[in-house]
């Protein structure tokens, strides 16, 4: 190698980074959050209010209902609920229930016949 394709191996190896390990697999994921990235959603506030919101961002065009502000003791058992009520799957991860398909009038009805104070959020 000449001097200067030297030089410009060595600045690019160092501005290279690795992606992956065997001893600790994808390193990507272990990365600070870069630029136009999905970030998460600010925590709802705790008034007491269930928020139930339509959202599409991020899910590669998929709509996803998301119930906000349940107890998190009672969160798998609501997710539960809701899931058979609306015949759709869905989860509960982060304090958050996520049904996959559109389904806030449904959630919305059967919160308030359980005794929840319910908003819709959102467009």
């Amino acid at each position: 190698m000449s001097p200067n394709r030297t030089a410009t191996y060595d600045l690019a190896m160092a501005e290279s980074r690795r992606v992956y390990s065997t001893a600790d697999g994808d390193l990507r994921q272990a990365s600070p959050p870069q630029a136009g990235r999905r970030r998460s959603a600010p925590p709802a506030p705790d008034d007491g209010i269930v928020r139930v919101s339509r959202e599409t961002s991020g899910r590669r065009g998929k709509t996803v209902t998301v119930v906000r502000g349940l107890p998190p003791r009672e969160l798998a058992s609501v997710a539960s609920d809701l899931k058979k009520q609306c015949g759709s799957g869905g989860a509960a991860k982060d304090g958050v229930v996520e049904l996959q398909g559109d389904h806030r009038t449904k959630v919305v009805a059967r919160l308030e016949s359980q005794g929840y104070r319910v908003k819709l959020a959102g467009g």
